[in-house]
């Protein structure tokens, strides 16, 4: 009797939703139907209905987001050559001038969050160029492309009805909810489901913003890592050298050991000093291969990994981090200089 009764019921709402098609002028029978659909689902939801009207309103699929779906280059670069387009000295520079000006809010967000401010300027810096550069397609209208169209339907339905919720939640306005073609948004490019799953309120505005509000673009970051279990007072990691034989099953974030057991394995730092006495697990990877580099990684590594499931970008990460943290120190100690000359 229950489920009849659910059924009859979602089958009402789509009759109301298609009697509502009408306000939706695309032109296209075919997607106002499916739209349809969608707004039924919405409303069983809880999504309002003024937040759907608003939103859906003149909807139509957006032909540039489909042709950027059916032609993303396959990234063939190797690690140095990553490094070397992402890591850039313009990048370091305008980091290092970031961590100082918002030096007071960032160490503020790792008080609460244990997370050091420079992994925090780095992520911002890879994502969006420390805001300057959020997306500018409208996310609603590009998800709901990608939610109709058959080859990630699935996926992009549910990061639909997540965009739907933000704005039914009062967080930013339709206009200003811009983001990439596939929907990353903000400061931080969070998709959808991450924002409602991970963004925070850290203003204590009523709203998470991380379009406009550095207080929810670092506290939001930080929340995320540290749900992944991010920890406080550590690094990421370390470059290392490998002995002539060594056993390469050992190679890839599945294996952990302890800083001893891997100095017990022949590794040691990139320099050939011992590994650090420090109680704590990591894992060996070579991000291009037994030709390139190797690195003893931390939680800490793995908790970026999740945010962008690439080596590449991780090591990125993690590589601005440092590079920019030891540019600011290098600029204080200038400062203090002409300080002391003056």
């Amino acid at each position: 009797m229950t489920r009849n009764f659910k059924f009859f019921s979602l089958t009402l709402y789509i009759l109301i939703a298609l009697l509502s098609v009408p306000q939706v002028c695309t032109g296209n029978e075919e997607f106002n139907t499916w739209l349809a659909g969608l707004r039924a689902e919405a409303i069983a939801e809880g999504i309002s209905a003024d937040t759907l009207d608003l939103a859906l309103r003149d909807l139509k699929p957006i032909p540039r987001v489909i042709e950027l779906d059916r032609n993303q280059p396959e990234s063939k670069l190797s690690y140095r050559s990553y490094q070397k387009r992402v890591v850039t000295e313009t990048r370091i520079k305008k980091g290092a001038q970031m961590l100082d000006t918002h030096r007071e809010l960032l160490e503020s967000i790792k008080d609460r969050y244990g997370v050091q401010p420079r992994f925090l300027v780095a992520i911002w810096g890879l994502e969006t160029n420390f805001g300057t550069y959020k997306g500018t397609f409208p996310v609603i209208s590009a998800v709901a492309t990608l939610a109709h169209d058959a080859r990630r339907s699935s996926f992009f339905r549910r990061e639909l009805l997540h965009s739907l919720r933000i704005i039914d939640e009062g967080h930013i306005g339709i206009a200003d909810m811009l983001g990439s073609w596939a929907g990353a948004m903000g400061q931080l490019q969070f998709m959808p489901s991450t924002f409602t799953q991970l963004a925070v309120d850290e203003d204590n505005d009523g709203r998470k913003d991380i379009w406009h509000s550095l207080p929810d673009v670092f506290g939001s970051a930080s929340n995320f890592l540290s749900s992944y279990g991010w920890m406080p007072g550590y690094t990421w990691g370390r470059q290392v050298r490998l002995p002539q034989t060594f056993n390469n099953d050992l190679i890839g974030t599945d294996t952990n050991k302890s800083l001893s057991e891997w100095q017990e394995s022949g590794v040691r730092r990139h320099n050939g000093e011992d590994l650090p006495d420090a109680d704590i697990s990591a894992s060996l990877i070579q991000p291009s291969g037994s030709d390139g580099p190797s690195f003893l990684v931390y939680q800490n590594y793995k908790a970026i990994l999740r945010w962008n499931r690439s080596h590449l970008y991780a090591m990125a990460v993690c590589r601005l981090a440092d590079r920019i943290v030891y540019r600011a120190s290098l600029n204080n100690i200038v400062q203090n200089s002409s300080k002391v000359v003056q």
